[in-house]
């Protein structure tokens, strides 16, 4: 799949080769098809890009004609659902590009069903599905998420299907929303011990006292985890990551098989992610990174927000029955004792699993998404 190495990805599977490339298996033919899904070509059929006469790029090709750029982009209407990619399988999806204006991308819902599923896989706000949680442009650089200027994200989850594949995009907003887009598919076999993605969007805002984030719960199935973005708004002052990350697998109750040591050391980081002295290091590497620090403006922005990422790509947590995963909030204060923290945190959590999945907790109300 190309995040793996090859005897754990499943390299002598007759439709690997189709499926996704490393560095050591990229000289190898497949027979496997690749298509693309864009507001050029809306079904992906091959030899029926570039073929609109309307669109939003219109107006600025009137003295050219079709072929040249009429569809680049689609407009979502407010409270609405828009199909971005509906593909008959088998095969799997092996990027996902987009960009729209940030102020949406908390209202703007990306979704991903496999295989005629009435309940989603993925759900999730796209700023936070591409580790952009505050509404705020910024550049990531990690092996399955890319960010770039000026807001370009992609996406190099590999995501495949049996029967069919359809992503969406909801509005909840009461604006339209202009997105350009493109997912990028290869129809081949899949294996069949490969399973099905999934992503799950979480907040508490505030955390309750005494209270752990749930990152993820009511997992049913076997799979692996794969990743966590956070993004943490702190409403204390002093340092806020002291809480230590749980996975709870296979029938563990109270206590955890995986327990962390503190937030920034799950996330690769040590010692309050200071660097150079008195100041937060950011950095974003091809598994962690800290790619946030938003502070606090002296007039209107009060509060100090992170954004965080830990991909599990080459240590997948596996299990085999079901998963729960949380984690604490805690800071200091007085006796050298730990706070338990109040913070607005969201995250989402991604993984793979066998289907059929157990139904994502509903969405909060929109002003309960907002960023504000």
């Amino acid at each position: 799949m190309g995040f793996m190495d090859d005897a754990s990805s499943g390299f002598h599977s007759p439709g690997f080769h189709g499926l996704g490339l490393s560095l050591g298996n990229l000289p190898f033919l497949s027979a496997a098809e690749t298509r693309s899904i864009s507001a050029e070509n809306p079904t992906g059929e091959k030899g029926r890009g570039g073929m609109a006469t309307e669109g939003t790029g219109a107006p600025c090709a009137r003295d050219l004609g079709q072929g040249w750029k009429i569809s680049p982009s689609v407009v979502i209407q407010p409270h609405t659902v828009f199909t971005m990619a509906e593909i008959a399988g088998p095969g799997a999806i092996q990027h996902i590009w987009l960009t729209c204006a940030p102020a949406a991308w908390r209202f703007l819902i990306f979704r991903a069903y496999w295989d005629g599923e009435a309940n989603a896989s993925v759900e999730t706000p796209v700023g936070d599905f591409f580790c952009c949680g505050w509404c705020e442009r910024i550049n990531v650089s990690s092996l399955p998420i890319a960010v770039n200027p000026a807001g370009g994200m992609n996406s190099y989850w590999l995501l495949p299907f049996r029967q069919s594949a359809r992503i969406t995009m909801e509005n909840l907003g009461d604006e339209p929303v202009v997105l350009y887009y493109q997912v990028d598919y290869t129809l081949t076999d899949v294996p069949a011990d490969m399973a099905y993605f999934h992503a799950e969007w979480r907040r508490d805002n505030p955390l309750p006292y005494k209270s752990v984030h749930t990152i993820l719960d009511g997992v049913c199935g076997q799979g692996h985890y794969v990743g966590t973005y956070v993004a943490w708004g702190v409403h204390n002052n002093g340092w806020w990551g002291e809480g230590e990350i749980k996975f709870y697998l296979d029938g563990d109750r109270d206590f955890p098989t995986i327990c962390g040591t503190g937030t920034e050391d799950y996330f690769g980081g040590a010692w309050n992610f200071e660097h150079p002295q008195g100041q937060y290091g950011l950095y974003s590497t091809p598994f962690l990174g800290l790619v946030q620090v938003s502070k606090p403006d002296g007039l209107y922005r009060s509060q100090q927000r992170f954004g965080m990422y830990r991909w599990h790509i080459l240590d997948p947590i596996r299990f085999r029955r079901d998963l729960r995963v949380t984690i604490q909030a805690l800071g200091w204060r007085s006796g050298g004792r730990y706070l338990p923290l109040q913070d607005d945190i969201a995250s989402v959590a991604f993984w793979y699993q066998t289907e059929p999945h157990h139904p994502h907790p509903p969405l909060p109300p929109r002003d309960a998404l907002e960023v504000i």
